[in-house]
C-alpha cells in the first residue's frame, strides 16, 4: 500500500514536470516574439529620431533662409524708397528748371518788345532757352564786326543774363551753305566762329557778363534751320544763337543717382 502511494506521487511529479516544460517552452516562445517586437520597435524609434533630427535641421535652414530673405526684401524696399525719393527730387528740379526757362523767355521777350520778331526769336528747345538773332541785325555780309543796332540788342539780352548769374551762356554762330572766303575769312567755319567770338567779347567787355559763364562756338553751315535751296531759307540759316543753359557741373549733379544698398 505504501509502495502504491509512492508510485502515485512519482507519476504526479512526472506529469507536473511535463506540464512545466510545455509552459516554459510557451513562455520562451512568447519571450522571443516579444524580444523581436521590442527590437523592431527600437529600430522604428531610431528611425523616427533620425527623421526628427533631419526635420529640425531643415527647419533651422529654412529659418536662416527666411531671415536672409527678409533682410534682402528689406534692403530692396529701402532701395526702392530711396530711388522713389530721388525720382521725386529729380521731377521737382526739372519742374523748377522748366519754370525758370519760362521766366527767362518772358523776361527776354519783354526786353525785346521793340525788336521785330522776324529778326529775334526766343523759344525753348531741348530744355534750353534759345535766342536766335538774324545776321542782318548783327553783322554786315561776310563780316564779324558788330553794328550799332546789334550792340543795343545785346545790351538788352545781357541785362537779363546778368539777372541769372547761375546760368551759362553759349553763343553759336551759324551760316548758310554758300562758300565764304575773303581777305579776313577763310571759310564758313571761320566766319561762324569769329561771329560767335565777337558777340561773346561784347557781352564780356561792354555788358559785364562773367566770362567764366560764356562759351563761343562756330557751327558753320551744318545745323540749318531751313532749306538752303531758297533765298528765304538761306536768310533764316544765317543767324547767331544765344543758348542759355545750366552750368554743366550742376547739370551732372542733378542727374546723379543715389547709391542704392546692395
Amino acid at each position: 500500500m505504501k509502495n502504491c502511494g509512492i508510485l502515485v506521487c512519482v507519476c504526479f511529479l512526472i506529469v507536473l514536470s511535463s506540464c512545466n516544460k510545455d509552459k516554459i517552452k510557451e513562455l520562451q516562445k512568447d519571450l522571443s516574439f516579444k524580444t523581436e517586437k521590442v527590437s523592431e520597435l527600437e529600430g522604428q524609434v531610431d528611425y523616427l529620431k533620425a527623421t526628427n533630427n533631419s526635420l529640425l535641421d531643415r527647419m533651422s535652414d529654412l529659418s536662416i533662409v527666411s531671415k536672409t530673405g527678409a533682410e534682402s526684401i528689406k534692403k530692396s524696399l529701402e532701395g526702392m524708397t530711396q530711388q522713389y525719393g530721388y525720382i521725386q527730387d529729380l521731377n521737382s528740379k526739372i519742374q523748377s528748371k522748366d519754370s525758370l526757362n519760362l521766366a527767362l523767355v518772358m523776361n527776354l521777350k519783354r526786353s525785346l518788345t521793340d525788336i521785330n520778331d522776324d529778326d529775334v526769336q526766343v523759344e525753348i528747345r531741348g530744355g534750353k532757352v534759345h535766342v536766335s538773332i538774324s545776321d542782318k541785325l548783327l553783322f554786315r555780309s561776310g563780316s564779324a564786326n558788330l553794328g550799332t543796332q546789334a550792340k543795343k540788342v545785346l545790351e538788352k539780352i545781357a541785362s537779363v543774363l546778368n539777372d541769372h548769374s547761375d546760368l551759362d551762356v553759349m553763343v553759336e554762330g551759324h551760316t548758310d551753305d554758300q562758300p565764304m572766303k575773303n581777305g579776313c575769312i577763310t571759310d564758313n567755319w571761320d566766319l561762324s566762329t569769329k561771329r560767335a567770338t565777337s558777340v561773346v567779347r561784347t557781352l564780356q567787355n561792354d555788358h559785364y557778363v562773367d566770362p567764366e559763364r560764356l562759351i563761343a562756338a562756330g557751327r558753320s553751315e551744318f545745323l540749318p534751320r531751313d532749306d538752303n535751296s531758297t533765298t528765304e531759307g538761306r536768310s533764316a540759316n544765317r543767324r547767331t544763337e544765344i543758348v542759355i543753359l545750366p552750368k554743366l557741373d550742376q547739370f551732372f549733379k542733378l542727374m546723379e543717382s543715389p547709391e542704392l544698398p546692395n
